[in-house]
């Protein structure tokens, strides 16, 4: 059996609806620091609501997506990952060092690196990266398990080592309150969307190996996120409803190009 072929039935048998699509025009979460008190009444510190689309599937942005406060940024900035090389890393040292510190950085937390919808995700952000870079927007690519499993995406995808971080203890998940759970892997309603990317997928596995997979198989159940920052201020923040359930590139764009001066 070839790689794409077992990746394919692993994706149908793992991700087969038993409801319709989830589809929701507006990307509203709340997140919550993990240093906020946990007998406050607040739900969330923020709330990212970053995109809209109109009757005419015209975009804009709202403006409540640019009121974040600091300390989930601060959270999320003293959080320690991996470059795929092995070397640890602080992401604040990634996102907010002198020469980017009112740059746009794109952070795309992807589930596990044995995750088949996963290496279709990063074969899409590959294939976006020259497009990122003339519109002068950084790229950080994370994903759940040790460098090791973070080099054999990058090697048989391929993916760019540069760009590629490995989160082993889901730190940064954690901090940005991703989902987790059986339930959001395996079964939520909005999975659906990756039978709409069959095609895709499977161009993507072609190379694929469960080898990738975290060896702390509790990492499997981790969904992933997108979020734009200039600087230290969120303009976009969108928390995958299930497994295959990835932020459109599209309106990632026109976040960055729509984003206001600093």
């Amino acid at each position: 059996m070839s790689a794409a072929t077992a990746a394919s039935s692993f994706i149908i048998t793992t991700l087969r609806p038993s409801h319709p699509p989830w589809h929701s025009s507006i990307y509203n979460h709340i997140y919550s620091s993990p240093k906020s008190n946990s007998n406050s009444n607040s739900k969330g510190i923020f709330v990212a609501t970053a995109v809209t689309h109109n009757n005419n599937n015209e975009l804009s942005l709202s403006s409540s997506a640019y009121n974040s406060p600091s300390s989930i940024t601060d959270d999320l900035g003293d959080v320690t990952i991996f470059r795929a090389s092995g070397e640890p890393v602080t992401l604040k040292s990634l996102m907010w060092d002198e020469a980017v510190e009112e740059g746009l950085t794109v952070v795309a937390l992807l589930r596990h690196f044995g995750c088949p919808c996963c290496w279709e995700l990063a074969s899409t952000l590959k294939e976006s990266k020259a497009r990122f870079d003339s519109a002068g927007v950084k790229l950080i690519a994370i994903g759940v398990g040790t460098p090791t499993k973070a080099r054999i995406l990058a090697q048989r995808l391929p993916f760019p080592m540069d760009c590629l971080y490995a989160d082993p203890d889901r730190k940064a998940y954690n901090v940005l309150n991703l989902y987790y759970g059986f339930g959001r892997t395996f079964f939520n309603p909005a999975s659906a969307k990756v039978f709409s990317r069959f095609d895709a997928l499977q161009k993507a596995v072609k190379n694929y190996t469960i080898e990738a997979t975290p060896d702390d198989t509790s990492g499997v159940l981790q969904q992933g996120g997108m979020f734009v920052f200039r600087g230290k201020q969120l303009l976009y923040g969108r928390k995958d409803e299930g497994t295959g359930d990835h932020a459109p590139l599209d309106d990632i764009f026109d976040v960055c190009c729509k984003a206001p001066l600093a």
